[in-house]
């Protein structure tokens, strides 16, 4: 009777260590599969935002190689940077000298010539940017209904590139006209106040230059 129970509780205490055994397999096999769920999730992450062009998003435009801002100059007459050459070399332009013709000390028959330029400008701009922008539209049609060819490519590109030329020369001779009417002091407190440059000629006169002729020249305010 003694050894026939012992065997009955040896029994027993083997199968709750078996299922022990089990349960901590099974819990630990869960949890090897979570792991390799999230690293795998990660992993797909990482690769994605490696990968990720930095047009995403722009497949939304009407017209890609264009935003919305790009397109709005363009109609507008807007310089759309294409000045820059001559902008960020201290050639200003009508737009911004008749903005700031106060702080530029712009007088009344200044300010007349420069409004003659900026008009001219903006009445060739205009139509050429709206020109731009159609063709550059009908590149992106012709890219999304897949009926490009090559010789149509290059046809597209060379009217495109024509217009943008045409364009980039109205900005930048409207640029190269517009200091023949400003004092060289007028030019650089407008590329001072543009963040261009800290120096103006009239608060500092270089050495060994006559100081009234230096004031004058550079349409300095005479010093009371």
């Amino acid at each position: 009777m003694k050894y026939w129970l012992t065997g009955i509780i040896m029994s027993i205490l083997f199968s709750v260590l078996l299922l022990n055994t089990t349960y901590a397999h099974t819990n630990q096999s869960k949890s090897d599969h979570s792991s390799n769920g999230k690293s795998s999730s990660v992993k797909a992450s990482s690769q994605h935002s490696q990968h990720q062009s930095h047009y995403a998003g722009q497949q939304k435009r009407v017209i890609k190689s264009l935003s919305d801002d790009d397109i709005q100059q363009l109609i507008s007459g807007k310089g759309w940077g294409l000045a820059k050459a001559a902008e960020l070399n201290g050639m200003p332009g009508p737009s911004h000298v008749l903005q700031m013709k106060n702080e530029i000390a712009l007088t009344d028959e200044q300010e007349i010539k420069i409004k003659q330029l900026f008009d001219k400008m903006k009445s060739r701009a205009i139509p050429l940017g709206k020109k731009l922008v159609q063709l550059e539209k009908d590149l992106n049609e012709a890219f999304s209904h897949q009926t490009m060819t090559s010789d149509q490519l290059m046809q597209r590109l060379e009217s495109i590139s024509q217009v943008r030329k045409e364009l980039r020369y109205v900005h930048l001779i409207t640029h190269l006209q517009t200091p023949e009417i400003l004092s060289s002091h007028q030019i650089a407190r407008y590329n001072q106040l543009r963040g261009y440059s800290e120096a103006d000629p009239c608060d500092k006169i270089p050495q060994g230059h006559d100081i009234d002729r230096w004031r004058k020249h550079n349409g300095c305010k005479t010093e009371s």
